[in-house]
């Protein structure tokens, strides 16, 4: 065999060059993995995720889910920055919802903007305001995204926060629509020994579930509600629209609530079977609309109740002002889901001009007609040129939203309130005991009522707004009913 000797200078390139190589594979692929990982991520604690690379996940304000949402997160960054410096303890309370949305969310921008503020309102008024306990609150926002498509990420997300013991997360508020996600998600949460309070949330068969409360009635509290004011104001035929939508549980429980609620002996019926329509097929669920039209017309019913989303309503009132017996006229009266319009929508649906009513969630006119129904220091927030409004100048207090993220944000501080006291240690499941505890003078003063829970987690006795559509599309308070179907006049 022949044998070759390189030169040094030779032997001396070629190692370099294959160093070098290494070198730069290595770091290409390094190089490479935090691209694709900066690619990926919106800000600490959010992610980007889906086809539509929605930014998902939790954040404690430094980042920003959407534009018109940069106010309120700008004070809750605020305020969570004086909580994490300051000499006091403290816990998280996330409010978990749907920040960035789409055409098909139930949820509108600015109702789920109105329901920030009033979480903030909550933590401020806790923190450093009039109701001054301890330990601090931190308040995470937690976004799963369009239609909670990503709640197992943020759910995720959250839970691993549980286990920080600095800051440590207790309790999640908000929780969104009633939906098949946003249930997943909480009995995902509640698994973890996660306490929770929902806002907005009124599917019946949401109940029983293990550290879970609502601070909003259920649908057949607004049921009952919507068929006593009918009653008492002359109506005695009526007919139920319902959105047949697999995984619609806000209108799978509303539809059959009222069935049952309307009908008695006095005289009050139904006068067709339920009429129904699928929102989630995009293709016919407006043609189905349309066609009902036709067939109210045939049966004439004083009222229509519609069991759907505030965004399919709107499509059922084009449909019903271009009926074909235009000397037929037809009230309609919806579900809270209503108070999801946006201004516009609202206004659409007022220039059809049906005289439209529907059972809300709260009104800032509750006090002015009902004082007894809510709390005056809670109350007096939500008025006219008070702190709300000069923090938020020009978002209106009428969707009642503001108002129910601030009842569940307050229940879930006075639950850490209340552990801290009586057990030391805040976790999650000594915070959801607290709930059940939360009667008598230990209710919690709310904006929406006074607030008290069942041992299925459902509100006591929850004060329920009936609301009226004007022609200028704006919610006025009419009167506060309960879930016996009577208007209310005292608390308790």
């Amino acid at each position: 065999m022949v044998r070759v000797e390189w030169p040094l200078h030779v032997v001396r390139r070629i190692v370099f060059g294959v160093v070098t190589a290494a070198v730069l594979a290595v770091g290409g692929w390094f190089l490479v993995s935090w691209l694709q990982e900066s690619q990926a991520r919106c800000g600490a604690g959010v992610v980007k995720m889906g086809d539509d690379a929605e930014c998902v996940g939790v954040t404690d304000g430094s980042y920003t889910f959407a534009g018109h949402l940069a106010p309120v997160e700008k004070k809750i960054r605020q305020e969570n920055a004086k909580v994490a410096k300051g000499e006091d303890s403290y816990v998280s309370v996330a409010y978990m919802t749907s920040f960035t949305l789409k055409d098909d969310d139930s949820n509108s921008s600015e109702s789920v903007r109105h329901e920030l503020e009033g979480a903030y309102l909550a933590q401020y008024r806790y923190n450093e305001g009039d109701l001054g306990g301890k330990p601090k609150i931190r308040l995470l926002l937690a976004n799963t995204g369009s239609r909670s498509a990503h709640w197992r990420h943020t759910v995720g997300e959250l839970t691993a926060r549980a286990d920080d013991k600095r800051g440590r997360l207790v309790a999640v508020t908000g929780l969104g629509p009633s939906t098949d996600e946003n249930l997943a998600a909480i009995r995902e949460l509640s698994k973890k020994g996660i306490a929770m309070v929902a806002s907005t949330m009124t599917a019946t068969d949401i109940q029983d579930i293990h550290n879970f409360v609502r601070v909003s009635p259920t649908n057949v509290d607004e049921a009952y509600a919507a068929a006593g004011y009918l009653k008492r104001n002359k109506f005695k035929t009526a007919v139920v629209v319902q959105d047949a939508a697999k995984g619609n549980l806000y209108a799978g429980t509303l539809g059959p609530a009222f069935t049952r609620a309307f009908p008695d002996k006095a005289g009050h019926r139904l006068v067709a079977e339920t009429k129904t329509f699928d929102s989630s097929v995009r293709s016919a669920w407006q043609t189905e609309l349309r066609f009902m039209s036709v067939e109210l017309c045939a049966q004439k019913p004083q009222v229509i109740y519609f069991a759907g989303r505030g965004i399919h309503l709107t499509s059922f009132l084009d449909s019903l002002a271009n009926r074909n017996c235009q000397s037929e006229q037809f009230t309609v009266i919806a579900g809270d889901d209503t108070s999801n319009l946006t201004a516009d929508k609202l206004a659409d649906a007022a220039a059809t001009k049906i005289n439209v009513l529907y059972t809300g969630l709260a009104h800032p006119d509750m006090y002015k007609k009902n004082p007894d129904a809510v709390s005056a220091p809670s109350a007096k927030f939500f008025a006219e040129g008070a702190e709300l409004d000069r923090w938020f100048p020009n978002d209106s207090r009428d969707d009642g939203q503001a108002i129910m993220a601030h009842d569940a944000v307050l229940t879930a501080a006075t639950g850490v309130q209340m552990a801290a006291s009586s057990q030391g240690e805040v976790v999650g499941d000594a915070v959801a005991r607290m709930f059940h505890q939360m009667d008598g003078g230990q209710q919690v003063a709310g904006a929406s009522g006074f607030l008290s829970f069942q041992n299925n987690g459902n509100p006591r006795d929850k004060a329920v707004p009936v609301l009226r559509l004007t022609a200028q599309g704006r919610a006025v308070f009419v009167e506060v009913s309960a879930a016996n179907g009577r208007p209310r006049e005292k608390n308790g």
